[in-house]
């Protein structure tokens, strides 16, 4: 049997339930258009904002989560994470248009099902909704090779933290009130921060953190 009659439902057979977290409203209209085009896939709800996915997959119970990982609010891995621990029934696709190797590694970490890039071709997300509620694990190929080929983050958790605050332009008192640090200490971590990513200074080190997908 082809692969379009595979994907065919059966009458009375439940479509596959999907959620959409996009910021781009035209980049969310075009992804919605074209999973209704499936006839096995219903966008039931789509959001705009990352702290607006929990209740809105709570509300709606969606078979899978099409997340874009960076988002206001809260970014997609973190929702991901939200979603594994109290709707563990929806799986989580992530989609980009960076492939950073570091993303991708706190991707599997997070143990989301997907990550595709979006320049995917529609058939090819719409066979990653289907295998990832199948319960399979769909990983753009290019960008999982480009895991093996980079470094992990050279950063403590810890570190990452203090950096992570920094890269919106948080000043060291800021930070240290928020990871209840004294300013000694965060001065200390950004040194190192610095040192430890071959930066020539904070702001450097925070570009090349984001490109490597350290950071978000």
């Amino acid at each position: 049997m082809s692969p379009e009659l595979d994907s065919v439902p059966v009458a009375g057979e439940r479509k596959l339930r999907v959620l959409l977290a996009e910021d781009a409203h035209m980049v969310r209209g075009a992804l919605v258009a074209l999973l209704q085009l499936e006839p096995d896939i219903e966008v039931v709800v789509d959001v705009d904002r990352g702290d607006a996915i929990l209740p809105a997959a709570l509300e709606h119970r969606p078979d899978v989560a099409i997340l874009d990982v960076d988002l206001p609010g809260m970014d997609g891995l973190a929702a991901a994470a939200l979603l594994a621990e109290q709707l563990p029934s929806c799986r989580a696709l992530m989609l980009t248009s960076l492939g950073r190797p570091g993303t991708l590694r706190r991707a599997l970490d997070a143990k989301v099902s997907g990550y595709l890039l979006k320049d995917a071709l529609p058939e090819q997300l719409a066979a990653a909704v289907r295998s990832v509620a199948a319960g399979q694990r769909v990983i753009d190929p290019q960008l999982a090779m480009s895991v093996w080929e980079s470094r992990e983050s050279p950063l403590t958790a810890r570190e990452g933290e203090v950096l992570q605050l920094a890269s919106p332009g948080a000043e060291v008192g800021e930070i240290a009130r928020t990871l209840h640090l004294s300013e000694g200490t965060v001065r200390n971590y950004l040194t190192s921060i610095v040192v430890k990513v071959g930066g020539r200074n904070r702001i450097d080190a925070i570009r090349i953190a984001r490109d490597a997908g350290w950071i978000s």
